[in-house]
């Protein structure tokens, strides 16, 4: 299998945490794209994933699976012993529940406002910006931090007892935060012990 990535960017590190946790990154052969560059919106890039954007999955039959939490999936059921993604469907569904609120609310809020309210990735790449737009996704981002410290007062997991990929989305949207320099409120005490804790895991210094 291939991943089409760049390394340290959030959505490829949330691929590459899945990977170490399942002790399967020896299993797959890493092919960077430069984004910052723009190969990801050149025709090579696109014919694989006409989204534009990494990490991207190729399987050995040439089947390509992108978007973070399809690719999770995959990953974490091929073993039959699915850690990340849920086991009964109640884990199931609150674990995505939990990752699209983390998604949504935190990491692509994060996004909006790096790629409309700051230079970005540069004039080349950033064709349209709406810096008002970008604003306002900052501010939604720290509201989604704000949710989130709220759940994590009640479980030490953001779906429940057990690391997720709901975890892992989170931890990606506060490391994009800390780039993007939308700081994480003082008050925050729950989210910051929880980001404590998911720091020390080894699948995040592999990642």
């Amino acid at each position: 299998m291939k991943i089409y990535d760049y390394r340290g960017f959030p959505n490829p590190a949330r691929v590459r945490i899945a990977l170490a946790e399942k002790n399967m990154t020896n299993r797959i052969t890493f092919v960077t794209i430069d984004v910052p560059g723009g190969e990801h919106k050149r025709p090579a890039y696109l014919k694989k994933n006409p989204s534009g954007m990494v990490p991207a999955l190729e399987l050995e039959d040439g089947a390509v699976i992108s978007e973070c939490t399809a690719i999770t999936e995959y990953l974490d059921n091929l073993d039959g012993n699915p850690i990340l993604t849920g086991r009964s469907p109640r884990e199931r569904a609150m674990i995505h529940m939990m990752q699209r609120r983390a998604e949504a609310g935190l990491l692509d809020a994060v996004g909006a406002y790096f790629h409309h309210a700051t230079p970005g990735l540069g004039p080349e790449i950033e064709m349209y910006q709406n810096s008002a737009w970008g604003k306002h996704q900052g501010e939604r981002a720290v509201t989604g931090m704000r949710y989130l410290d709220t759940v994590l007062s009640q479980r030490p997991y953001l779906a429940g007892d057990a690391f997720s990929m709901a975890d892992i989305t989170a931890y990606a949207g506060l490391s994009f935060a800390d780039f993007a320099k939308i700081a994480l409120p003082a008050d925050l005490t729950h989210l910051k012990d929880w980001r404590s804790r998911i720091a020390a895991r080894p699948s995040v210094a592999a990642a």
